[in-house]
């Protein structure tokens, strides 16, 4: 059965906490909805705000080749005549061919909020809705609060909506606007409903008791045909149903089209397309496309996922556009040890000895405060150690730093609150010692441009290699400030990214001993990939 699907992500998304999206970002995100094939999507109020008029003004020039642009207003104010609404009027004039309303299905709403009768409250959902049908509109209708209408007064919650259905209304949407309907008592109205008209029904949920998603896809069971969502679950409190997790389920678990399986394997990427333009993390444990979704940690889940996938999965992860990962840490069995080694190409060069060796060091170095599921770096530096254990680039003989507030070194008179940082190293290689000396900005610069000047002529390809993210986190903090720390740096050398991790008591020495595995794991890259920087590295490296 065909499921139609609207998207609120750029409306009712935008009312949670840290969301707010520029009309051009708008813009990009309407066309990528467009293209995974979502139906509908609701760009905004346009008679609210100016950044939602000109939303809808220059979404005239989208090229939209499936969904249905729509705009979102209420029914007319009781003090106006519907012709001369300003809100009902910017509806018709926001040139979509689709306009969603909401209007009041609660009694205690239309009482206290409006303070209107009852009666009334039902003329201005019919003059409203014949209005923009009137005007040539597709008209969803958001039955707003009405499962919690339904329970205080099913009578008068049931006449909202044939006031809304009589007046040409082309989807009645149920909706659960404060997200507290459990989900057996939400399949009960619906089913109600779906019993009493005819048409589409549509269902708007909303996550406040941590069934938004489930109530969607059980109110699709009992009879809608319409699901209303947010992409990553956005929206305001505790956010929206996860319009990509009702997709995935009803596509992938119930049969249903919704917007089909060709470009189901499209959502992951969607998902987190959107997460970047929002500027924020997509959650790793979000279901079907986060990146743990399909991450497996313990040894006797791998062992067995390695035979075969679906004794863990719950689906392929190909078909959402995800994959499976295998996690390193002290929870590891050999089964992890030999997947990696699998995705590094290089499981039959290590001796099933040299894997259990390597496996104890991992185990080990997690028990430190390591944490390699996070830092896959380090642990291909780890695998290529054990493939080749004679080679060492370089040795560290000494590192020094100092920080220093006022002026810089002779210098002119002190600037009170400049701090200035100096870092010294001295490095030994197979052609001797190189030591030099850097002003940074904080001691974590200052060590990465010393060790950059130390090696760069010997190894000139480690100067592409730049810092993208450093994430600090104290690891024993009842230790206070003797606290051991976990630093974790992503490295980029514009072709491929990776993260290392160091442990310490000392921040500054954790960030040096990522930053040293960074530069040790991409010269150990350069010699497998570049016979020239292989003919170097044999020599100046020792032991080879």
């Amino acid at each position: 059965m065909k499921i139609f699907t609207f998207d609120t992500t750029l409306r009712d998304g935008t009312q949670g906490e840290s969301i707010s999206f520029s009309v051009d970002d708008k813009l990009i995100i309407a066309q990528k909805l467009d293209e995974l094939g979502i139906d509908y999507i609701e760009g905004g109020w346009p008679g609210s705000n100016p950044k939602d008029k000109e939303f809808f003004a220059r979404a005239a020039g989208l090229n939209l080749r499936h969904a249905k642009l729509t705009a979102f207003g209420s029914t007319r104010f009781a003090k106006n005549p519907v012709e001369e609404d300003r809100n009902v009027r910017a509806l018709v004039e926001s040139g979509t061919p689709v306009t969603s309303i909401f209007g009041k299905s609660w009694d205690l709403h239309v009482k206290r909020a409006l303070g209107i009768t009852e009666e009334e409250n039902l003329q201005l959902i019919s003059e409203t809705v014949a209005f923009l049908k009137a005007h040539g509109k597709e008209v969803v209708y958001d039955a707003e609060h009405f499962f919690d209408g339904y329970a205080a007064s099913p009578d008068y919650a049931l006449r909202t909506l044939e006031a809304a259905h009589r007046a040409g209304a082309d989807v009645l949407v149920l909706c659960d606007t404060n997200g507290g309907t459990l989900t057996g008592r939400l399949v009960e109205a619906v089913a109600e409903v779906r019993k009493r008209f005819d048409g589409v029904i549509g269902i708007h949920t909303h996550n406040d008791s941590d069934v938004a998603v489930a109530n969607s896809v059980a109110a699709v069971e009992a009879g809608a045909t319409h699901v209303q969502g947010c992409m990553n679950g956005y929206g305001e409190r505790c956010g929206n149903a996860n319009l990509s997790s009702v997709i995935a389920n009803l596509e992938l678990k119930l049969g249903h089209t919704t917007i089909g399986t060709d470009k189901l394997a499209e959502l992951a990427g969607v998902c987190r397309f959107i997460a970047e333009i929002a500027n924020l993390p997509l959650r790793n444990d979000q279901p079907f496309v986060g990146k743990s979704a399909f991450a497996h940690k313990g040894g006797v889940h791998v062992s067995a996922v390695l035979k075969d996938s679906a004794t863990y999965e719950h689906i392929q992860p190909e078909k959402v556009g995800n994959r499976q990962r295998v996690l390193v840490s002290d929870l590891s069995g050999r089964g992890n040890i030999l997947y990696k080694l699998k995705q590094h190409g290089v499981a039959d060069r290590l001796s099933e000895d040299t894997r259990r060796e390597l496996l104890e060091r991992i185990k080990q170095m997690e028990y430190e405060g390591y944490e390699l599921e996070a830092a896959e770096g380090t642990f291909e530096l780890l695998v290529r150690e054990a493939l080749r254990p004679g080679m060492n680039f370089f040795d560290v003989d000494s590192y020094e730093v100092t920080t220093r507030a006022g002026s810089a070194p002779d210098s002119a008179p002190s600037t009170p609150g400049v701090l200035h940082t100096t870092a010294s190293v001295t490095l030994r290689t197979q052609d001797g010692v190189h030591s030099a000396t850097a002003v940074g900005h904080g001691p974590f610069n200052a060590l990465h441009l010393c060790l950059r000047k130390c090696l760069g002529k010997l190894y000139p390809q480690i100067t592409e290699v730049r810092l993208t993210d450093y994430k600090v986190r104290v690891l024993d903090s009842y230790r206070g400030t003797a606290a051991n720390v976990r630093v974790l740096i992503e490295w980029s050398d514009h072709r491929k990214s990776w993260s290392t991790v160091g442990v310490s008591d000392n921040v500054i020495e954790a960030s040096w001993k990522a930053l040293v595995d960074a530069i040790r794991l991409e010269l150990m890259r350069l010699t497998e990939s570049d016979t020239s920087v292989e003919k170097a590295v044999e020599d100046y490296c020792w032991g080879v």
